[in-house]
């Protein structure tokens, strides 16, 4: 979704909240998804399914992109002097985003200590 400068220049205080309320549960619906998707990953990994846990990985990260740029709408709306006030869901959404960020890095650690293991239990 993207923001119209102009068009967000122009909102009042009231329509700014409904847009950052807007924008908060488009990131909160894609980082979720994209976290889920790690914790999936993660689970594959511990199965053995390496090839299922990449893709979830990659799958995961392209759903987490399209959060990311929500959250970037926010920024360039600031940057282009929309005040923004403070808004709940905004941070809420900010710290679902972080935290499916950190779930990606511990997904990706994971599955390298589980390929790890299952190659020097193997003897390789």
């Amino acid at each position: 979704m993207a923001v119209d400068m102009e068009k967000a220049l122009a909102m009042s205080e009231e329509e700014v909240q409904e847009k950052l309320t807007e924008v908060a549960f488009e990131m909160i619906a894609n980082v979720g998804t994209a976290r889920g998707m790690y914790i999936e990953a993660i689970q594959e990994a511990k199965k053995g399914e390496y090839e299922k846990a990449g893709k979830l990985i990659e799958e995961g990260k392209q759903i987490f992109v399209e959060g990311h740029h929500a959250h970037s709408d926010v920024l360039a709306m600031q940057a282009s002097g929309v005040k923004i006030p403070m808004n709940i869901f905004l941070m809420h959404a900010e710290d679902q985003m972080l935290t499916a960020e950190s779930f990606e890095i511990m997904a990706n650690e994971l599955i390298a200590v589980y390929k790890l293991m299952e190659e020097r239990i193997a003897g390789k």
